[in-house]
């Protein structure tokens, strides 16, 4: 069985290290290698092979996922370039992205109390292109001949913060079509 733990993930799946990827090529290289070393092929092998076959398979499952999400994407990229994103300890963002997130906020919960759906899907359709925004800058950032990983940082983790804002709209948007507001 080759061994496939020294490996980055784009390497593992034979893609360049960028930022815009293929993703159809992706799902076509993560079948073939995860097809290699599933650990079924193995089962008529010893306890070794078969928990080694299974190490392979799980580190091909997140590699595959890491490459798939495109905030895991980047920050992997920028882990690959020296950088960890640590968003736990590492909270800076640019002060107008701060208050353009203080404004969404406030859009949300007027739209709350006025129970309007539609300003809750207005507002999810600004935040949605504000991730695509992100990701457009991500590309940017990340795919020149030296990746500005600094700036990348910074972007990710505001996209964190867009990311799962959208999906609390969503949410938000669903409950209020539901006539579940009381419950929130």
């Amino acid at each position: 069985m080759a061994s496939f733990a020294a490996r980055d993930y784009f390497s593992l799946f034979g893609l360049p290290v960028r930022f815009a990827i293929d993703l159809v090529a992706l799902d076509a290289a993560w079948r073939s290698v995860q097809g290699a070393v599933h650990p079924d092929r193995f089962a008529g092998q010893g306890d070794s092979q078969r928990l080694l076959a299974l190490q392979y398979s799980t580190q091909i499952n997140e590699a595959h996922q890491t490459l798939r999400d495109p905030l895991r994407r980047a920050s992997y990229i920028c882990k690959l370039n020296g950088l960890e994103i640590d968003p736990e300890r590492n909270t800076v963002m640019p002060p107008e992205f701060l208050v353009q997130q203080m404004e969404w906020r406030e859009s949300l919960e007027d739209a709350l109390d006025a129970q309007d759906v539609r300003a809750v899907a207005q507002l999810e359709m600004e935040v949605r292109a504000a991730v695509t925004e992100g990701e457009i800058l991500l590309e940017h950032l990340l795919d020149q001949s030296v990746p500005d990983t600094a700036r990348a940082a910074e972007e990710i983790r505001c996209m964190m913060f867009l990311v799962k804002f959208s999906a609390q709209l969503r949410e938000e948007k669903r409950r209020l079509s539901h006539g579940t507001l009381a419950n929130r």
